[in-house]
Parts: C-alpha cells; sequence; structure tokens
C-alpha cells in the first residue's frame, strides 16, 4: 500500500488549503463591506493552523483585512513560523 502523507499528496493539500485561506479572507471582507454573515475569526485562524499560513497572510494582506488587528497580523505569522519549524524538526529528526 502506497503511503498517503508522500510530498506530491502533502504539496497538494498545502495547495488547496492555502487557496481556501485565501477565498475565505476574500470572501469575510466582502462580506464585511456588505454588512452581511461573516466567517468566523475562529475559523479563519483554524484555517490558518491547518496549514493555509501562506493563503492567510496573503489574503490578508491583499485584501487589507483584519490588518489592524494584533490577533491576525502577529498571530498569522506566529503560527506559520511555528509550522515550519515544526516540519524541519520532524524532517531532521526522521
Amino acid at each position: 500500500m502506497e503511503n498517503i502523507f508522500n510530498l506530491k499528496n502533502v504539496l497538494i493539500y498545502l495547495l488547496i488549503i492555502n487557496l481556501i485561506a485565501f477565498l475565505a479572507m476574500y470572501i469575510d471582507k466582502k462580506r464585511a463591506k456588505w454588512g452581511k454573515w461573516r466567517i468566523k475569526e475562529s475559523t479563519l485562524f483554524m484555517l490558518v493552523f491547518l496549514g493555509g499560513g501562506i493563503g492567510g497572510i496573503a489574503g490578508m494582506y491583499t485584501f487589507r483585512h483584519k490588518t489592524k488587528k494584533p490577533r491576525f497580523v502577529i498571530g498569522f505569522p506566529a503560527i506559520l513560523i511555528i509550522e515550519i519549524i515544526c516540519v524541519i524538526i520532524f524532517f531532521a529528526i526522521g
């Protein structure tokens, strides 16, 4: 049986989760402008926590959304950095 955690599958997953995070920031910004239902902040953080840090940060600055909230400006990059460190440690040990 093939290992599902091969490089190709991981890269596909990261591409998809980052696109979703980027689009979530776009959708939330548009809904904020129109005064409609919003995406929960916890959902945005979960997308970043699940590997969508680059997409979340790119969306935040592309759409100028949540850029005045330190929780996002510091939190998104902090999660991304911690995840990168964990991956480096994982591959260094394994």
